[in-house]
């Protein structure tokens, strides 16, 4: 008697439960999804022997069905599943599983969109991050190279004022008098 792999259901489609056959891999029984959306299994098992990819991973795995009674099902890689699925036409399937198929279909497409282009999402995202920091930073730097020359001027002003005699406040004083009695009388 071969050993009983252990065994978890992962979904119910069409009241027909998809397991899991775990014996040191994760493999799902071709037989039960076909069946229930739908499909030949004889065809989709002989598409799936073909397929570049998922001919080389297919096998048999030990499980015990619904009846309580040990099979041997043709099983692919869990990893596999979802393509293997995603390629299946709806054209094919039950009537009650076309809309789910399809529904499936276009959230695959979408994951395949998302994984696909986030890396581009993320260097356009750091781009405009960097353009608007650059931005900022050349602004900070305008605005400190023009604070440093008004500091300097406020500095040289203080040192000059601090400078200042009383002696020279009032020759100023006599000059700013006279220069308004000019313009008076100009």
């Amino acid at each position: 008697m071969t050993e009983v792999s252990k065994t978890t259901t992962v979904a119910r489609i069409n009241q027909v439960d998809i397991l899991v056959i775990e014996n040191g891999e994760k493999r799902v029984a071709v037989k039960p999804i076909c069946e229930a959306i739908g499909v030949d299994f004889s065809s989709q098992l002989q598409k799936i022997k073909e397929d570049e990819i998922l001919g080389s991973t297919v096998g048999l795995s030990t499980t015990v069905g619904a009846d309580k009674k040990e099979r041997e099902m043709a099983s692919i890689p869990f990893k596999f599943v979802f393509g293997w699925i995603f390629g299946i036409s709806a054209k094919n399937v039950k009537e009650e599983a076309r809309e789910v198929l399809i529904k499936y279909k276009l959230e695959c497409y979408e994951a395949l969109y998302k994984h696909f282009t986030s890396y581009a999402e993320f260097v356009e995202q750091k781009q405009k991050q960097i353009d608007r920091q650059l931005e900022i930073e050349r602004e900070a730097r305008r605005s400190f190279y023009t604070a440093k020359t008004v500091l300097k001027e406020a500095e040289s002003e203080l040192y000059k004022i601090s400078k200042l005699t009383f002696s020279d406040y009032n020759d100023q004083r006599r000059q700013l008098a006279m220069f308004s009695d000019h313009e008076m009388n100009g």
